[in-house]
């Protein structure tokens, strides 16, 4: 017998759905009120879109994990909140801790060299991280804390919906996508994370530290610009 394949699909879309709800952290859906005999429910015709400033509200002084009685500022994320393009970080580091803007230490400088090699300004794009808070002594992200935080990070890709995020480092992009692979492995090629492709590549700081790896991360970028249909400078 032949597989039902559109049932199939719709299964798979159905799934997908459900996880992508659950992720944002809702745990119910309401059951549809019957309504009176010739009555006509109200249908919009396309749901609406948080924005940023309401997320960054729900957010308020948090308190949701235990970096939040360490920190000195939540760091939620700069720039435009209609952009093409998206940075994901892993965490704030010092300079972002006492300013409250991510990336602005010297790692930060590099990754706006990155942003203009593109041909972006920083004001175009939008920069943010897994995590709001500073871990003390910029240890890795706790699972508790990955747990807290990433819904929200959720939240701002789908109010943005960008064309593509480039996701800085092995701890953010192993977070985003699930996986234990090496950055190594997966930078160079696209992803998708909740249908918004995704190219891993190696964090500006990590580039400090080692500038030869930054032809690889210029390869990187250079697939994204082609993507959104950038000049590929040289």
């Amino acid at each position: 017998m032949a597989e039902n394949t559109p049932a199939l699909e719709t299964l798979a879309s159905l799934r997908a759905y459900l996880e992508e709800l659950r992720d944002t952290g809702v745990e119910a859906i309401p059951l549809a009120v019957p309504l009176p005999a010739g009555a006509e429910r109200s249908v919009p015709e396309q749901a609406s879109v948080e924005s940023l400033c309401s997320i960054r509200s729900d957010l308020g002084e948090c308190g949701r994990c235990g970096l939040g009685a360490t920190r000195t500022n939540l760091v939620f994320g700069v720039g435009n909140p209609d952009a093409r393009l998206v940075f994901v970080g892993e965490a704030p580091g010092r300079d972002e801790d006492f300013q409250g803007e991510p990336f602005v230490g010297e790692a930060g400088q590099l990754l706006t060299k990155i942003i203009q090699a593109m041909g972006f300004s920083r004001e175009e794009v939008y920069i943010c991280n897994v995590l709001k808070c500073r871990p003390p002594q910029n240890r890795n992200p706790q699972p508790p804390e990955i747990e807290a935080c990433e819904p929200f990070l959720l939240r701002q890709l789908k109010a943005i919906s960008p064309e593509a995020v480039i996701c800085l480092g092995t701890f953010a992009a192993q977070t985003l996508l699930r996986t234990k692979e090496p950055i190594s492995r997966l930078r160079g090629k696209f992803h998708n994370y909740h249908g918004i492709p995704l190219m891993p590549t190696f964090h500006p700081a990590f580039l400090l530290r080692n500038p030869a790896m930054k032809r690889e991360v210029w390869s990187d970028v250079q697939q994204v610009m082609k993507l959104l249909g950038k000049d590929q400078a040289t």
